[in-house]
């Protein structure tokens, strides 16, 4: 497992995983979350990609350095993992603030993206209080705990916390154990990001990937992606937030018919 110092020096820390010369598909995952979101999904991904998946800066095994943190400054850590491994274009699939960051790199680096899949996400935030809101908290508490049930109750809906109590109970152990200053840097990035226009120069085909349950990302979120980038798809799944963690058969499903 490679750590890979970003372009200001912060450690990155990457897994590697699938046979060596396969296609590469490189997981982005959500705020409050590490490289592990993407468990459901590792054995039916590695068996057809070589899976390139990192915890973000501020987040799990990678490096915290001082915020507010950007979305081009997160976005170009992923460019940086790409240059460590030697990977001049990848597949990307991000869930949430990694769809934010498939945004930026599919506007700004389009050469080092061959499909794009964007999910669970948004291009704007135009009211900035609860984003404002949670840094106060969370910052108050000094502990992302000060959050974790309403986190959470927007991550999956109630029938599936009920059904997969140990499911969600590692989830939510995930988003406590963030670092505090790490996740009110990305809250931050989360809050200011504007990514309504630069999606139009995307190029990359593109898959939208939305949860009809979603109270955070919606699905009028998703459509709004969808209009502006040309020959984009939308694929819908019956989950709210975490769409890849609540229907992981039904995720993989869309994930691999769309990358082929």
């Amino acid at each position: 497992m490679p750590v890979i110092n970003s372009h200001d020096g912060c450690p990155i820390d990457v897994e590697v995983t699938g046979p060596d010369n396969a296609p590469v598909l490189m997981l982005s995952s959500s705020l409050g979350t590490t490289k592990h979101m993407w468990d459901p999904q590792m054995a039916a991904f590695t068996a057809k990609y070589r899976v390139v998946r990192y915890d973000r800066r501020g987040h799990g095994k990678s490096g915290v350095t001082k915020g507010p943190y950007s979305m081009e400054l997160l976005s170009r850590d992923a460019i940086a993992v790409m240059d460590g491994l030697n990977l001049d274009e990848v597949n990307w699939l991000g869930l949430s603030m990694g769809g934010m960051e498939g945004m930026w790199l599919g506007a700004n680096a389009g050469n080092r993206i061959d499909k794009l899949i964007l999910s669970n996400t948004s291009t704007y935030y135009p009211d900035k209080t609860p984003w404002n809101t949670r840094i106060e908290n969370v910052t108050r508490a000094g502990s992302v705990a000060a959050i974790a049930d309403t986190v959470i109750n927007a991550w999956l809906t109630q029938t599936f916390q009920k059904n997969n109590p140990a499911e969600t109970a590692r989830m939510k152990e995930m988003m406590i154990a963030t670092p505090v200053e790490g996740y009110i840097a990305c809250c931050a990035a989360v809050r200011d990001m504007d990514h309504r226009e630069i999606i139009k120069s995307i190029t990359a085909p593109t898959l939208i990937i939305a949860g009809s349950k979603d109270m955070a990302t919606n699905v009028e979120a998703a459509e709004f992606i969808r209009d502006r980038i040309k020959g984009a798809k939308l694929a819908i799944v019956d989950a709210a937030h975490i769409s890849n963690v609540e229907q992981p058969a039904a995720y993989i499903a869309e994930v691999t018919g769309f990358l082929g």
